[in-house]
């Protein structure tokens, strides 16, 4: 499952975290990439820390990436961090949050250069060992940064054998110029499997499809479906998945995982 959470505020203007873990529980999905996450960020949220919650109102394994972590506003409180997290409900064997390039929305007058925010996790699904990456690129409308974080994702992922699987919210259209090179590497799992126009954007009247879960070559696609829901302003994107099964992966090493449950 791929799922923009907007910091658990829905269409509606309602902050509703609760609902947000509805949402994946409802849709029985195993491994989750979920983008626009806060961890003690601000007033919006609660200065909740999302991603534990998520895992405890779940039962599921978290690790959450950063894009900013910034120093706290009142001295003695967590510091304030906003980002990317992967929900599972099966072991994961390793994590990392990898740098891609990004444009700032915390600095003045950014420009271009490498910044985290693109976890990687190795999740071992019934004996077979997955990378699952979640993304969340640039929104602007010029491609430039987007394209080098097409780049940027393609590289780290190229170094890593087995299955792959890439979710998550890329601010772009199928055919934007930006994105083909993904498709040269990867396969639209809505392409091959989803009915109907695949628009995630926004919720309440979606009219653009730029939420993505892509796989490796070899992975089967069984079904992927958009769910309808308000609980956020994009559409989550849930699909079901097929591996063959090969030699059972290392035992888990979890010292630098956040486990909840």
């Amino acid at each position: 499952m791929t799922y923009n959470i907007h910091a658990g505020t829905g269409s509606d203007g309602r902050l509703d975290l609760e609902r947000t873990a509805g949402v994946i529980r409802d849709a029985g999905a195993e491994v989750v990439g979920l983008q626009e996450v806060d961890v003690h960020w601000g007033e919006r949220s609660g200065f909740e820390d999302q991603a534990r919650r998520l895992a405890e109102e779940l039962g599921m394994r978290v690790f959450f990436a950063p894009i900013y972590s910034l120093d706290p506003l009142e001295a003695g409180r967590p510091r304030r961090e906003y980002g990317l997290a992967i929900l599972s409900e099966h072991p994961i064997l390793r994590a990392e949050n990898h740098e891609i390039t990004r444009l700032s929305t915390q600095e003045p007058n950014p420009t271009p250069k490498p910044a985290p925010g693109f976890p990687e996790a190795v999740v071992n699904v019934r004996g077979v060992k997955i990378h699952f990456y979640a993304t969340h690129l640039d929104y602007r409308p010029d491609p430039a940064v987007r394209r080098r974080q097409v780049e940027d994702m393609l590289g780290i992922a190229g170094e890593d054998p087995g299955p792959k699987i890439l979710v998550g919210d890329f601010n772009a259209e199928p055919h934007a110029p930006e994105l083909a090179p993904l498709r040269e590497r990867f396969e639209d799992a809505w392409a091959l499997e989803g009915s109907g126009t695949g628009y995630t954007f926004p919720a309440s009247s979606p009219t653009r499809r730029i939420d993505y879960l892509l796989v490796s070559r070899g992975v089967e696609v069984q079904s992927a479906r958009v769910l309808d829901t308000l609980a956020s302003d994009h559409l989550p994107v849930v699909a079901d998945l097929a591996f063959e099964k090969g030699k059972p992966p290392a035992k888990p090493l979890p010292a630098h995982i956040r486990a909840a449950g």
